[in-house]
């Protein structure tokens, strides 16, 4: 009987995708005025038709091409490598594009390169996801402790975290990982939600999103916060007069803030009960966290600009957060994201995921969710962040019911952008652009 030729990579294909959210300021913040939410979007094609792999990249807008730029860098890569070697070594096809020397030089593992193979990695466990015909977040859950160890680089994380130690914990975990699927699939996981929050919207505009989100069952609410301390003390005021005692808020100063300003700031906010602080200086001070920590009341938080697990680890060991968030598309792919949260387990930090962006919430869902089933056992102290915006691009969109995140049944990682999309907002030949960005492209 003849053998068939294995199946092979045979094409990374990338695309520069912008939406033009400015118009509507959404996703405005105190550091990011006017973001059009943008993807560097990947596509691993293979020589069967039916089976490709999908990933992406999260920018704001301008940048975009060079994002796209480094996911080209990493062609030769990936071409010519056979099915099995990309889905049945995910650890050894991420090692090898995060150690590459060369490529390694322009991070090390941070920034524009990093997040570009975060994206086709991504995109290689959305490949084995596919082809074994399950949800990412089951296809996680389901790997053996041996398996999900092999996947992560203990480089540099011994110290707080081991091999062994890992294997520990994820062996603790399996006697309950069945009756956990189906907890999962019965109940879904928490949200909270942005959507009211950019810091551009009216006053009119934030306290009826803020009395929809309520409604739709919504129990956290986060805003933006950080251009005037004035203005953030009236809108906490008023969205806590909107939604009450019993609905949590928490805020969001992306960055604004240097140590000592942040903290004559949140001491103006703490009477409001806040449920966090989040991102509320440099994302790789560390020592600035924990001075923050330290001297306020409200719980510390950030990560979505962490970039990769070295800087998590710090925080961990540090004491400088309360609750951490990751991001689908900032570090080096679903690898690195386990290592964080088998650390954030370790150290007792809740994990909040951010998702405000193009793709984030069908990403990160996955992440949050093999967390519950095969880490920690534990959603109802903590919240995947939901924002109402582009997900109708996307073939398997996310499902809110009830403030809930429903658990995806369709394989995958649910990165798949619909091919109308590509074509409509492919930049620079899609929509009509901000005066803003268009004069910055002059």
């Amino acid at each position: 009987m003849a053998k068939h030729a294995p199946v092979k990579i045979t094409a990374l294909d990338t695309y520069d995708i912008r939406f033009p959210t400015s118009r509507q300021l959404d996703g405005s913040d105190a550091m990011n005025p006017d973001p059009d939410y943008s993807a560097a979007y990947a596509v691993l094609r293979t020589d069967d038709p039916a089976l490709a792999g999908y990933g992406l990249a999260f920018t704001i807008g301008r940048g975009n091409d060079v994002q796209k730029a480094a996911l080209d860098a990493l062609r030769p890569y990936v071409v010519g490598l056979t099915l099995d070697e990309v889905t049945h070594d995910l650890g050894g096809f991420a090692a090898r594009m995060v150690g590459d020397s060369q490529l390694r030089w322009l991070g090390p593992e941070k920034g524009v390169m990093h997040m570009a193979i975060g994206a086709v990695i991504n995109a290689g466990w959305d490949l084995a996801a596919r082809r074994a015909g399950k949800p990412l977040w089951r296809y996680i859950a389901e790997l053996t402790p041996e398996q999900l160890v092999a996947t992560i680089d203990f480089r540099y994380l011994s110290d707080a975290l081991t091999p062994d130690e890992a294997l520990q914990m994820l062996r603790a975990a399996e006697p309950a990982k069945s009756a956990r699927i189906e907890q999962l699939l019965a109940e879904g996981y928490p949200a909270y939600t942005t959507s009211p929050g950019w810091l551009g919207y009216t006053d009119e505009k934030m306290l009826r999103l803020a009395r929809e989100a309520v409604a739709d069952g919504f129990r956290t609410i986060k805003l933006k916060v950080g251009l005037s301390v004035e203005d953030d003390v009236r809108r906490c005021s008023l969205v806590r007069q909107t939604v009450g005692p019993d609905v949590a808020i928490a805020v969001d100063a992306n960055q604004r803030w240097d140590v000592h300003a942040a903290i004559d700031w949140l001491r103006r906010l703490e009477g409001f009960d806040l449920a966090w602080i989040e991102e509320p200086t440099s994302p790789d001070d560390v020592l600035g966290h924990a001075a923050i920590r330290r001297a306020v009341s409200v719980p510390v938080s950030t990560g979505e600009h962490t970039q990769n697990r070295v800087i998590f680890k710090q925080l961990f060991q540090a004491g400088a957060v309360d609750l951490v968030q990751i991001d689908a598309a900032r570090v080096g792919g679903v690898n690195e994201n386990l290592a964080i949260l088998l650390m954030a387990a370790k150290f007792g930090v809740r994990v909040f995921p951010h998702a405000g962006g193009v793709g984030l919430c069908e990403l990160v869902q996955h992440l949050a969710m093999a967390d519950f089933v095969a880490i920690t056992g534990r959603k109802d102290d903590r919240a995947i962040e939901f924002v109402d915006h582009l997900h109708e691009h996307f073939d398997d969109p996310v499902t809110i019911r009830d403030g809930h995140y429903l658990a995806p049944t369709a394989p995958g990682f649910s990165a798949r952008m619909h091919e109308s999309t590509l074509v409509e907002y492919r930049f620079p030949d899609g929509p009509v652009w901000s005066e803003q960005t268009v004069a910055a492209l002059h």
